[in-house]
């Protein structure tokens, strides 16, 4: 992405802020041409003052001094702290979109996509924009005003050595420009390096059970140190182009203004000039130069922004390949069935999961699915929510194509408790309470009775008021599962998706969830995807799919007698 493409990104981003820009480059102008009038007293203070003994000038310029000070001052306040807030507003209002627009992105994405990755976007880029825009950009339009200014007083002082600097400053800028393309070359895979390292955290913390099981603390600090180096390297990269850039500019701005006093000295001894407009020229040019050295000391930090703002564009850019269609309809209340037509699907150019599965499950039917692992059956319960897209064929609720009808109105009619319970770091209540609005406490309790949850509920600490840790790590295994059953009941969604909900737990723990989930499955259309095939032997319907076909179907019994895949399946797991 060009340099051009992200300052018209960020230029769109900044449009609901214009008035308060106006207003900042006023005062910006302003406080430029208060500088400029600082740099322009020095002739009066040296020529009329010290060389005509001018009394009455000198009670005077104090004041008009200090009045320029205090203006100048308040105009620093006003344009500073109104791009300052600009700033701040543009990394607020990214962050949002960023977060915004991860929710919109289909699970695929976040398949490919690491956590880490996604968080340093979120976190460290955003930040790194935030230098280049609150700080950076804002002193690159005050020096540019500054400039501006500043020259229009050389030239108005003696055109001949203002031609002369404007010679220097082309090669001033020159190492600005050499190492630009180094800093940001630097700054991505500074910036990637930080994403891989959020990311070894983040699976390292989350995984501290296994690593400790299986001994593997040294490796993982070894790992750990190993990308702790190359993030040191890649920023004394960093630190050694800025540390030359500064003084090589310094050292340009060097020649140029000892040429200059050489050149201006001998026209104020030959009498062509006065001493008070060689030194006005002089503190001018001095001026002129600080912006372009402060350019050289912040280099680093623009090109830091721009490669982040590369990649939170690049973020944003990533389309949605789950969304509504144009002119998608509310999905009516479901009533009568829910069909899955010649479905196949695949996930990107692998072997298709799933070939021409043709399925209907009516209302009120409480379909078990069963077979080995990679038949496909979580993929089949996935396609129903719109977690993927099929391939080919179509599936319909009620007759209407689900890629028809909005997502919201989709995903409103379906609850799903699966293996991996998901529950966050916030209250019980607000757990159960989650995806069901402002719901009343009574109606959590009831839920939580229905799940069998209540009564360890009312033992915690806090009760309903317990924070319960990430993922619910203060929790056993049994309750998180009951915690997230209350919630499907809360919902009190028709149709209702159970994705290996009892596989991992202990006899006891499954004995009660089982319970929960008689409760949840009442007067609901339900899919159950099991391992266990205790839990469903009475189900109204069990079909058996593998290698991503439908291979039969029928109750328990009527399975049993076909002696063919589930009779197989039922003999590998009751076998003496």
């Amino acid at each position: 992405m060009s340099n051009k493409e992200i300052l018209l990104r960020l230029h769109k981003v900044l449009t609901p802020y214009r008035s308060r820009l106006i207003i900042a480059m006023v005062g910006m102008v302003l406080v430029s041409g208060f500088s400029s009038a600082q740099a322009y007293m020095v002739k009066p203070l040296l020529d009329e003052i010290f060389g005509n003994k001018d009394a009455v000038l000198l009670n005077i310029l104090p004041l008009v001094l200090l009045a320029v000070f205090f203006v100048k001052g308040v105009f620093y306040f006003l344009y500073s702290y109104l791009l300052e807030w600009v700033g701040q507003c543009v990394i607020r209002d990214l962050r949002n979109s960023i977060y915004i627009h991860l929710n919109k992105l289909s699970l695929t994405f976040f398949h490919h996509t690491p956590t880490g990755e996604l968080i340093s976007r979120i976190v460290n880029d955003v930040t790194l924009l935030q230098g280049a825009v609150s700080h950076a950009l804002i002193r690159i339009l005050r020096d540019f005003v500054s400039v501006i200014g500043l020259l229009g007083v050389v030239f108005y002082m003696d055109w001949r050595l203002a031609l002369m600097s404007l010679v220097f400053l082309p090669l001033a800028a020159a190492p600005i420009i050499i190492f630009g393309k180094k800093f940001r070359s630097v700054s991505t895979t500074y910036q990637q390096s930080i994403g891989e390292t959020t990311n070894i955290l983040h699976e390292t913390i989350g995984g501290a059970r296994i690593v400790k099981a299986f001994c593997m603390e040294a490796k993982e600090e070894k790992r750990f140190a190993n990308q702790i180096q190359h993030l040191f390297d890649t920023l004394m990269k960093e630190t050694k182009y800025r540390c030359l850039s500064h003084p090589m500019v310094e050292f340009v701005a060097g020649i140029a203004i000892s040429l200059i006093i050489w050149f201006g000295g001998m026209q104020v001894l030959k009498g062509t000039s006065t001493t008070g407009s060689f030194m006005a020229f002089l503190t001018a040019l001095f001026m002129l130069y600080e912006p372009i050295k402060g350019v050289s000391k912040i280099n680093s930090t623009i090109q830091s922004g721009l490669a982040a703002a590369t990649r939170i564009f690049s973020l944003l850019d990533v389309e949605a390949d789950i969304s509504d269609k144009a002119g998608a309809t509310k999905l009516p209340p479901f009533h009568k069935s829910i069909e899955f037509a010649r479905v196949s699907f695949a996930y990107e150019e692998s072997e298709p999961v799933l070939k021409e599965v043709d399925l209907q499950v009516r209302c009120g039917e409480v379909l078990a699915v069963v077979g080995p692992s990679g038949g496909g059956k979580t993929t089949l319960a996935n396609l129903l929510p719109r977690f993927h897209d099929v391939n080919q064929g179509v599936v319909r609720i009620d007759d209407h194509d689900i890629r028809e009808v909005t997502l919201h109105s989709l995903r409103s009619q379906m609850a799903l408790v699966t293996q991996q319970t998901i529950l966050f770091n916030t209250s019980v209540k607000e757990n159960i309470g989650y995806g069901s609005g402002d719901c009343q406490e009574e109606s959590i309790r009831q839920a939580a009775d229905a799940a069998f949850a209540l009564d360890f509920i009312e033992k915690l600490p806090q009760g309903f008021d317990t924070v319960i840790g990430e993922s619910g790590a203060r929790l056993s295994g049994g309750q998180r599962q009951r915690i997230s059953i209350a919630r499907a009941i809360l919902k009190n969604a028709p149709i209702l998706i159970l994705d290996e909900a009892t596989s991992a737990l202990d006899t006891e723990s499954e004995r009660k969830v089982q319970k929960a989930l008689e409760n949840l499955m009442k007067n609901r259309t339900t899919i159950v995807i099991a391992h266990r095939l205790s839990t469903i032997k009475n189900a109204d319907r069990i079909i058996v799919m593998r290698s991503g076909r439908l291979v039969e179907e029928g109750t328990h019994e009527q399975l049993l007698q076909a002696q063919g895949a589930y009779y197989d399946l039922y003999n590998m797991q009751y076998a003496v």
